[in-house]
């Protein structure tokens, strides 16, 4: 197969089937666990935003222009609390209508130990798939992407809002009670979240009342002993037994690689 990668795709599930999308093919690629599997980058990148060639990618994929000029590629995706949109200054104030005016969750996730982040409604459960989580649950529902963000600035100051993926990728986080641990986590920021809540509309924001907590185990044969991650700019070829998916990563018995760093990178597999 031939043709430039896209982030690995996911059927939602207690044990996720994923697809890994090259060119206008896609590789069921949980069916080639245990067997050799090769990746070449032929030194080509096509951009996802555009399609244009370019030397070098930005923002996992994309040319300069698109990632100077979309708004899916501003500061405000990677940090939503400083969304910039009621100061007029959106790149995109259409697309930012469809994908942050719409209804966000603020979300509670075992990874490599706990960890806070927001999602919209849409993208639940693939979010935490994507993350490598084996437990996730809804903390807050939100009307807003900027609210979710400050509400989610509020929750790190407690817990963790990235993942180790080095501990990811290394076996099973420790068992927590990911319930309980939820509602310590907001009786801590009730009073900063109650000050959130009355300066915005009835409703903006809501606490979730039942814990509804998905659970999520990859396919895996083995977690390597040591993580060593494989990089297509100084490894153009690399294979391996595939031992495992989990997240967006390939799990190879000679290192790991994570598929949505090299979007827009035309392999050969």
């Amino acid at each position: 197969m031939k043709g430039h990668l896209r982030k690995m795709q996911r059927d939602p599930g207690p044990e996720p089937r994923y697809h890994l999308p090259v060119g206008d093919a896609r590789l069921e690629i949980n069916d080639y666990l245990g067997k050799t599997f090769t990746l070449r980058y032929t030194n080509e990148i096509q951009c996802i935003g555009c399609g244009r060639l370019t030397k070098k990618s930005f923002n996992q994929g994309y040319c300069y222009p698109c990632f100077a000029g979309l708004a899916a590629c501003d500061i405000c995706i990677v940090k939503p609390e400083r969304c910039h949109y009621a100061a007029g200054t959106c790149r995109e104030p259409e697309w930012a209508q469809q994908h942050c005016f719409q209804t966000h969750y603020v979300y509670l996730a075992n990874t490599s130990g706990l960890k806070v982040g927001i999602t919209r409604a849409s993208q639940i459960p693939t979010r935490w798939i994507d993350q490598g989580a084996v437990a996730a649950m809804k903390l807050l529902r939100v009307s807003s992407r900027l609210l979710a963000g400050k509400a989610e600035v509020i929750l790190a100051a407690h817990v963790k809002d990235k993942t180790d993926w080095r501990r990811m990728l290394s076996g099973p986080p420790a068992a927590v009670d990911l319930a309980q641990a939820g509602l310590d986590l907001l009786a801590q920021c009730d009073a900063e979240l109650s000050a959130l809540v009355k300066n915005h509309e009835p409703g903006a924001i809501t606490r979730m009342e039942q814990p509804d907590i998905t659970t999520i185990e990859y396919p895996v044969i083995t977690y390597p002993d040591k993580v060593r991650s494989l990089n297509l700019d100084k490894e153009p070829r690399v294979t391996g037994i595939l031992q495992g998916i989990k997240g967006q990563y390939l799990l190879l018995d000679t290192g790991v690689i994570n598929i949505r760093k090299y979007g827009g990178y035309v392999v050969e597999i």
